[in-house]
C-alpha cells in the first residue's frame, strides 16, 4: 500500500483522534494567551495589583496552566486521543511503537494546525492586547546575549527530557499511571515558575509554532522544534534501555489498564489512541 493510501486510510478511520489533538493544543495555547494578557498586560488590574511581584505572577500562571493540562488530559477528548497535544511527545510514542507512522504524521499535523489556528484566533479576538510587548503573542524566544540560543536550547532539552521520562516511567507503573496527567501538570507549573527566564518555557514545538505564526516572528523557532523533539526521543531511548525493551502499557496520558482478551490495552476510562501494529488492519485490507 502506498504512503498516500496509508495516510488516507488512517484519516478515514481515526480523524476523531486527530481532531481531539488539534482541539487540545488549541485550548492550551488559547488559555496561555488569555492568562498572559490578564497577568502581564499593563492595563490589567491583576498586573497593576502585583506590578512588583513578577515571580508571584509566574506562580499563578504555572498553577493555572498546570490545571489546564490536567483538564485536557482527563477530559473525554483527551482520553480518546491520549492527550499528546505535543509533536515531541507523539514522536516519543512513535519511537516506542505505540502509534503508527501514518497516525503519528496526522497527529503532528493536527497539533500544528490546532496551535496555528488558536494563535490566529487569539490575534483576532485580543487584537492590540495580544500584540503588546508585555504579551508579545506569547512567543517563545531565547534570552538576549551571544549565548542566549545555547542557553535556551539546553534548557528546553533538559525540561523536555525530564518531562518525557517522568511521563514514560509513570505510564509504566501500575501504581502511578493513572496519575500521569497530574505529574505532567505539576512539572509544567514548576517549569513555568523556574525555567521561563531561560527559554520562555515551551516544551512543545506546536505551541511555539502557533505563537510564532501569530507574531510573524520566527527567530529561534528551530530551537523549540529541534531541542524538544530530540529530548523526547532521547528519553524514550533511555526508557527502553532501563526496561530492556519491555512494552509500554499505553500512550494515553490519563493512564489505562491492561485488558484481558480483545484489544491488548483497554480501559473503561481511557481509549487507546491509534496503535501500531493495528490488529484489524489485515482484516480491513483483505
Amino acid at each position: 500500500m502506498s504512503v498516500a493510501l496509508h495516510l488516507g486510510a488512517a484519516l478515514r478511520r481515526h480523524w476523531p483522534y486527530y481532531l481531539a489533538e488539534a482541539a487540545g493544543i488549541a485550548f492550551f495555547l488559547s488559555s496561555a494567551s488569555l492568562f498572559t494578557v490578564v497577568l502581564e498586560h499593563p492595563a490589567s488590574w491583576v498586573r497593576q495589583a502585583f506590578a512588583e511581584q513578577h515571580q508571584l505572577r509566574l506562580g499563578i500562571m504555572g498553577l493555572l496552566m498546570g490545571l489546564v493540562i490536567v483538564g485536557i488530559v482527563y477530559s473525554p477528548w483527551g482520553k480518546r486521543s491520549g492527550a499528546h497535544i505535543n509533536p515531541a511527545v507523539t514522536v516519543g510514542f512513535w519511537h516506542l511503537g505505540k502509534i503508527s507512522t501514518a497516525d503519528a504524521l496526522w497527529y503532528v499535523l493536527a497539533q500544528c494546525l490546532g496551535a496555528v489556528c488558536a494563535g490566529q484566533l487569539m490575534k483576532l479576538v485580543l487584537g492590540e492586547l495580544y500584540a503588546h510587548p508585555a504579551v508579545n503573542h506569547v512567543v517563545t524566544h531565547p534570552p538576549p546575549g551571544p549565548n542566549g540560543w545555547w542557553l535556551a536550547f539546553s534548557a528546553e532539552f533538559v525540561i523536555t527530557f525530564v518531562l518525557m521520562l517522568v511521563l514514560l516511567l509513570a505510564l509504566h507503573s501500575e501504581r502511578y499511571k493513572k496519575y500521569t496527567g497530574w505529574l505532567v501538570g505539576v512539572l509544567l507549573a514548576l517549569y513555568i515558575y523556574f525555567e521561563t527566564p531561560y527559554s520562555g518555557m515551551s516544551l512543545n514545538p506546536a505551541r511555539s509554532l502557533g505563537a510564532a505564526v501569530a507574531a510573524g516572528s520566527y527567530q529561534g523557532l528551530w530551537i523549540y522544534i529541534v531541542a524538544t523533539t530530540a529530548a523526547a526521543w532521547g528519553a524514550t531511548v533511555l526508557f527502553q534501555r532501563l526496561y530492556h525493551g519491555q512494552p509500554l502499557a499505553c500512550a494515553v496520558l490519563a493512564g489505562c489498564q491492561s485488558g484481558t482478551g480483545g484489544p491488548l490495552y483497554q480501559s473503561a476510562d481511557a481509549a487507546e489512541p491509534p496503535q501500531y501494529p493495528d490488529a484489524h488492519a489485515t482484516e480491513r485490507e483483505a
